[in-house]
């Protein structure tokens, strides 16, 4: 087993159930000593129990491994630093945080309701930052740190009836992008995960069987876990899912320079040429597309 992860302390948050238990139960046949957090609610977030995070404890400890149960809401910020005293307390140290809890309400946005839209939001994109910015001081402290945050399809390309879970997916790309620049000089590496995966939270899509049958969760965690291995690039988002892996780049096309007095009319008659992705290439900050919008040619 060449990638090791022993003495290093690693956090999963939603790791009570599917996806997260996956990661956990890998990281843990590795080496590492894990936090499992798990709220143990529904799908949707209702109620409350640490008995998921404790089962996957015992099936850890029951290996051989070292983990301990967190049952905090990542969603509660004071919960959310809990999750990280925990790791602090019982080992030292942090080195791995992977965001990973999540809910779902879905409908149409004309019928969702605006509690549900945020509920989504605080859960998926706060909770990933409230847990991570407890975490930041540590990694920033010890000069090392890997995050790994959990985007979806429907953040990147959209999905009907997930307006609030595909906001919150694409804002934790954003949340990313920034945090690979801000951690670079700490050695702090920060990735997204993009899943396809059988679990709860997609039972009720009304895939065939034999398609949710090739979704195993357990495929999505050899991408996770090495991206969050001392040789992880930062900044990527890797799409995964019944054995499939790419990586994803937000891209920009080559444009069209139209001049210092344009009009409505003139955008539209170049509209084929700036719609152009032919020559698209992606960018690693902000500071570079406004270098390209100056660079004659």
């Amino acid at each position: 087993m060449a990638i090791s992860f022993k003495d290093k302390v690693v956090i999963v948050t939603g790791a009570g159930a599917g996806l997260g238990r996956c990661h956990a139960l890998e990281f843990a046949r590795r080496g590492a000593k894990v936090v499992v957090n798990d709220l143990g609610g529904k799908v949707d977030g209702s109620g409350g129990s640490s008995e998921a995070a404790m089962k996957v404890v015992e099936e850890i400890t029951a290996a051989g491994g070292e983990a301990i149960a967190n049952g905090a809401s990542v969603s509660d910020r004071a919960g959310a630093e809990t999750i990280v005293n925990d790791a602090i307390n019982k080992w030292g140290r942090l080195d791995v945080l992977v965001n990973n809890a999540g809910i779902l309400r879905d409908k149409s946005f004309s019928k969702m309701e605006l509690d549900d839209f945020e509920l989504v939001l605080k859960v998926h994109l706060l909770g990933s930052a409230y847990v991570t910015k407890a975490a930041w001081p540590h990694m920033v402290k010890q000069n090392y740190g890997r995050i790994v945050m959990t985007t979806s399809s429907s953040g990147l390309y959209g999905n009907f009836g997930q307006s609030n879970y595909g906001a919150a997916k694409l804002g934790l790309v954003g949340l990313m992008n920034t945090l690979k620049l801000e951690g670079q000089k700490y050695n702090i590496r920060v990735n997204t995960i993009a899943p396809v995966a059988a679990t709860r939270m997609t039972e009720n899509l009304g895939l065939p069987p034999e398609v949710m049958g090739q979704l195993k969760p357990e495929l999505i965690s050899p991408a996770v876990v090495y991206l969050s291995t001392e040789d992880a690039p930062t900044g990527c988002i890797i799409e995964a899912g019944a054995g499939y892996y790419s990586k994803v780049h937000l891209v920009e096309g080559k444009g069209a320079k139209l001049g210092q007095t344009v009009s409505v009319d003139d955008f539209a008659a170049n509209f084929a040429k700036i719609s152009d992705m032919s020559e698209a290439k992606p960018f690693n900050n902000g500071a570079e597309v406004v270098m390209k919008i100056f660079t004659p040619g």
